[in-house]
C-alpha cells in the first residue's frame, strides 16, 4: 500500500497544473476515465516488474528534460515516396507542410477537430484498446496519454489504400513535451501503410490504437528520430479480426531513452500479426521494447523479431510475451531478440515469456548476446576487406532477420541505407 501511495503522489506531482482538454461529451469521458485509471495504478517506477530494466524518472517528471535539436543534414526518411504527408511540429498539426488530409478510400481527421463532435465513429475505439491493453500489466503512461493527448490523425479506411499515410514528426524547441494519439480503424477488406519518421519533441509521449477488421491488412514502418539528447515512450495497441493481418517494423538510431511498447490481440481465427525492430545505439543510448501479444482465437500466427547493435556503454532492454488463452488452439508463436554487442561496455538486457492455456501449439522464444564472430571477421579481412568495413557487413547481415520483416522492398531499401550511412558516419 505504502508503494501505490508514492506512485500516486507522483501522479499528483506530474499533474500538478494541467487540466484535461476540452471536448465534447464522448472525448470528455473517454479522457476523464484515462484519468481515473492513471490516478487508480499511479505511476512507474523501477520496483515495477515491466519497468526493472528501464529508468521511468524522465518520463514521468513535470518538466520535460530539455534536448538540444538536431540538424542531420540529410534527405527526409521517406522523401521519395508519393505519399499522403501530415505533419506535427513539437507534437502540434502544421497544416501548411501537410498534404490535403484525403485520399481515396480513406478519410483522414485531426484528433482537435474530432475531440469537440458530440457524436464520431472514434467515440467506440479512443482509449478502449489502451484500456484492454492495461490488464494485465499496468501501461500508466498510456493512460496519461488517452487523458492529456490534444492531437493527432483520426483515420478509417474503408478500402484498398494505394498511398502510404506519412506521419513527420517534427523536434524545433529544445524544451518540447509532445503528446500525440492516433486512432485508426479499417474496415473489412480494407488495406493502408502507415509511416511515421522524425524526433517529435524533447519528449514525446505517444500511443496508436489500431482496429484490423475481418480480411483488412494494416502495414506499418516508422523511423525513430535521430537527434541525439530525445526521449520517447511509444505504445501501440492492436486489435485484429478473422484473417487480418497486422505488421509493425521499426528502425531507432539514436535518442538518450526510447521505450517502445506493442499490445496486440488475435480476437479472430487465422489472424497474423508480425512486430519487429532494429535499433543501434552508440553511447549514452538506452532502447527498450516491451512487447505483449494475446492469441486468443484459432490458427493465428504472431512473429517477434528484435535486433540491437550496441556499443560505447549503450543499453538494449527486450521484455516480450506471448499468451495463448484456452481455445486458442493452433496457434503459431514465434519470438526472438538478439543483441550484438561490439565492446565489453554494453550490455542487453532480455526477459522473453511464454503462457500457454491451449495444448495444440507450436511456440517458441530465444535470446542470445554475444560479440562480432571472429572467425567471420577474420575470413573477411583475409580477403582484403578493411576492419571497419567488415564489422559493418556483419553487423548488417545481423540485422537483416529483422528488416526483412518490412514487406515492401522499397521500403526495406530505404531503410538498409540509412543504416548503411548511419555505419559509415561511424567509421568515419
Amino acid at each position: 500500500m505504502a508503494a501505490l501511495a508514492k506512485k500516486q503522489e507522483a501522479v499528483a506531482a506530474r499533474l500538478d497544473g494541467m487540466t484535461l482538454p476540452a471536448g465534447g461529451q464522448w472525448a470528455s469521458e473517454a479522457r476523464e476515465a484515462a484519468l481515473g485509471r492513471l490516478r487508480e495504478m499511479g505511476l512507474p517506477e523501477r520496483r515495477d516488474e515491466y519497468w526493472k530494466y528501464t529508468r521511468p524518472d524522465t518520463l514521468t517528471q513535470a518538466d520535460a528534460p530539455e534536448a538540444a535539436v538536431f540538424e542531420t543534414g540529410e534527405a527526409p526518411l521517406f522523401g521519395s515516396f508519393d505519399r499522403i504527408k501530415v505533419v506535427f511540429v513539437d507534437g502540434v498539426f502544421d497544416a501548411d507542410q501537410s498534404d490535403e488530409l484525403a485520399g481515396e478510400g480513406l478519410s483522414i481527421e485531426r484528433l482537435a477537430d474530432v475531440a469537440v463532435k458530440d457524436i464520431h465513429w472514434a467515440k467506440d475505439l479512443y482509449g478502449q484498446l489502451e484500456t484492454n491493453g492495461q490488464k494485465p500489466v499496468e501501461r500508466p503512461l498510456a493512460a496519461l496519454n488517452s487523458a492529456f493527448a490534444t492531437d493527432g490523425v483520426v483515420i478509417h479506411v474503408t478500402g484498398k489504400v494505394e498511398k502510404p499515410v506519412s506521419l513527420v514528426y517534427q523536434h524545433k524547441a529544445d524544451n518540447s513535451d509532445a503528446i500525440l494519439h492516433h486512432v485508426i480503424k479499417l474496415d473489412a477488406g480494407a488495406e493502408v501503410t502507415v509511416l511515421e519518421n522524425g524526433p517529435a519533441a524533447a519528449r514525446f509521449n505517444k500511443s496508436m490504437e489500431v482496429d484490423v477488421a475481418d480480411g483488412a491488412t494494416f502495414h506499418h514502418v516508422r523511423a525513430q528520430g535521430r537527434d541525439h539528447e530525445r526521449r520517447a515512450v511509444t505504445h501501440l495497441f492492436g486489435r485484429l479480426g478473422t484473417e487480418s493481418v497486422f505488421k509493425s517494423f521499426t528502425l531507432t538510431v539514436n535518442g538518450r531513452l526510447t521505450r517502445n511498447e506493442a499490445v496486440l490481440e488475435l480476437t479472430g481465427d487465422d489472424a497474423t500479426a508480425h512486430v519487429a525492430g532494429a535499433c543501434m545505439g552508440d553511447g549514452d543510448f538506452h532502447h527498450d521494447d516491451t512487447v505483449f501479444v494475446t492469441h486468443d482465437a484459432v490458427n493465428c500466427e504472431s512473429r517477434q523479431v528484435f535486433k540491437k547493435v550496441l556499443r560505447n556503454g549503450a543499453t538494449g532492454v527486450f521484455q516480450g510475451k506471448i499468451l495463448v488463452k484456452a481455445g486458442a488452439q493452433k496457434t503459431d508463436g514465434y519470438q526472438i531478440s538478439q543483441s550484438l554487442l561490439l565492446d565489453g561496455d554494453s550490455q542487453f538486457l532480455a526477459k522473453p515469456e511464454l503462457e500457454i492455456y491451449a495444448d495444440d501449439v507450436a511456440c517458441s522464444h530465444g535470446s542470445t548476446s554475444g560479440a562480432i564472430d571472429e572467425d567471420a571477421l577474420f575470413y573477411l579481412r583475409a580477403r582484403g576487406v578493411p576492419h571497419d568495413i567488415a564489422t559493418d557487413l556483419m553487423v548488417m547481415s545481423f540485422v537483416a532477420e529483422a528488416v526483412e520483416e518490412v514487406e515492401s522492398e522499397e521500403l526495406r531499401d530505404e531503410i538498409i541505407g540509412r543504416l548503411e550511412s548511419w555505419l559509415e558516419r561511424r567509421r568515419g
